[in-house]
């Protein structure tokens, strides 16, 4: 799968190390490129899988305000939950970043 904005590939990794929460894809951390994401101060806790880092995703000279999230330090029961630590993966917004199979 590949998470792609504009021409450029932010993040690409097979299908099964993707991980499918809530109709979102959340990429592993070292699929995503390199300089592709910046920390964001947006602050957001999801009641049950913990407190989440916002990223801004950077092509070139665009900015894409707060289109990737990621749950650092998920809470273990969000684990169980899904089946995976998912610690640390990575999720695009869709309406900024196009997914593809």
């Amino acid at each position: 799968m590949k998470a792609v904005v504009g021409e450029t590939v932010v993040a690409e990794a097979a299908s099964e190390a993707v991980v499918s929460i809530e109709g979102n894809a959340y990429f592993p951390p070292d699929s995503v490129a390199a300089g592709a994401l910046r920390n964001s101060p947006t602050p957001y806790t999801c009641p049950w899988k913990g407190r989440a880092q916002y990223h801004d995703v950077v092509v070139g000279e665009s900015v894409l305000r707060d289109a990737a999230w990621s749950y650092p330090n998920i809470k273990e029961s969000a684990a169980t939950r899904v089946g995976r630590d998912f610690s640390g993966y990575v999720a695009f917004d869709p309406r900024q970043v196009r997914i593809e199979n």
